[in-house]
């Protein structure tokens, strides 16, 4: 298969290696050309590093390296079969760039983009062809996470989406198909893991530190949402809770923090800058968490309550199936176990007692159950 990636960025080449593993002539391309030579240089040494490690062999990253070639233009596309788009999450600037890839692509080329956030459906509305449209959405790093999300628009063609599941299991992926509803299924259900651990910080009920160390130790994450929002990026952890609060008509639920606006403003942006939440440069002292055995308890059986009633609200409305639910959170975001057995193991009758209280404690929408969740 011939395939396009239009992007050069950590995803846009972390897809261009998927493909291109997995036997595909891989074109890419960035409106920043040297960022193309950048993304292909840092590719031969992260294979280089594979096969010094022995997970490759030599000629593995040969033929890796041999199946992607660099775009110039757009033009350069003309033969592809599928082309995935993985650039800057701005409707505008991704709309401008299908609707000039429409000029110089086949008929029968799948569209696609990576977006995280942004609405399928209004992307592809834009479009001469809006039924050749879909949302393919991997998980960074992408040659290492194996969940995709594949999202149909309401104009998609109704076959169109099973046949990119069957690809991306040929490409050794773990693919779920989610309704086209703003952060799909990972960052709709995930946002209380960083909103509420925010919440709790600026409400000066803990510090970051202790709400990582509670996650990971009485909920067995394998980041707290601290640290965890240091490695995506502060300013795109922030961006993509911005669009779901807005693309939710303003609900309270998904309610952006303050203290992240803040965050971005002062370029405090995490691992990438070198000070996020924590202190990254060289000889820097992560602190310690004041343990607190009673504080724990509660900052995880708060946070985990509203992760589940998220989930189950995303059963209610069909975003996905059971299955697909439990798997995306496990593969997406690595999530130690499914939230809805979770909710089972905890007892959704607990989980909806420590949202009345939340409730009735702060009168905030924010904190409603899901119809369903009583019922469970």
């Amino acid at each position: 298969m011939n395939v396009g990636i239009i992007g050069a960025g950590t995803m846009g080449i972390g897809i261009a290696q998927v493909a291109a593993t997995n036997g595909c002539k891989v074109w890419v391309y960035d409106a920043n050309a040297k960022q193309v030579e950048t993304a292909t240089v840092g590719l031969e040494k992260t294979l280089t590093k594979l096969v010094d490690k022995q997970k490759i062999l030599a000629e593995k990253m040969t033929e890796i390296l041999a199946n992607i070639s660099i775009a110039t233009e757009l033009k350069d596309f003309k033969d592809c079969e599928l082309i995935i788009e993985a650039i800057i999450e701005n409707k505008e600037i991704k709309t401008k760039v299908f609707t000039e890839l429409e000029n110089y692509v086949s008929e029968s080329c799948v569209l696609s983009s990576n977006t995280s956030s942004i609405s399928i459906t209004s992307l592809g509305a834009e479009l001469k062809k809006p039924e050749r449209f879909i949302g393919i959405h991997f998980f960074n790093p992408a040659p290492l996470m194996p969940l995709v999300e594949v999202i149909p628009s309401l104009l998609t063609e109704k076959t169109l989406a099973e046949k990119i599941y069957n690809l991306m299991k040929e490409w050794g992926k773990t693919p779920v198909i989610a309704k086209d509803i703003p952060g799909f299924i990972v960052n709709r259900i995930a946002r209380p893991y960083y909103g509420e651990g925010l919440r709790i910080v600026e409400e000066n009920i803990a510090t970051p530190e202790q709400v990582d160390e509670a996650m990971k130790t009485l909920g067995n994450f394998k980041m707290g949402p601290f640290e965890l929002m240091d490695l995506i990026g502060v300013d795109v952890n922030f961006a993509v809770t911005t669009t779901v609060y807005k693309d939710y008509f303003y609900d309270p639920k998904y309610k952006p923090s303050l203290l992240q606006q803040r965050m971005s403003e002062a370029k405090l942006h995490g691992r990438k800058t070198g000070k996020g939440f924590y202190d990254y440069s060289e000889g820097a002292e992560k602190p310690v968490a004041q343990k607190d055995d009673a504080l724990y308890q509660q900052i995880f059986l708060r946070i985990i309550s509203m992760l589940i009633n998220e989930a189950v609200e995303a059963k209610r409305l069909g975003v996905a199936n059971d299955e697909d639910i439990e798997l995306a959170m496990q593969k997406g975001v690595n999530y130690p176990k499914g939230l809805l057995s979770w909710g089972k193991e905890i007892g959704y009758a607990k989980i909806s007692e420590t949202l009345q209280n939340l409730y009735e404690e702060y009168q905030e929408e924010r904190y409603r159950q899901s119809p369903l969740l009583r019922k469970l």
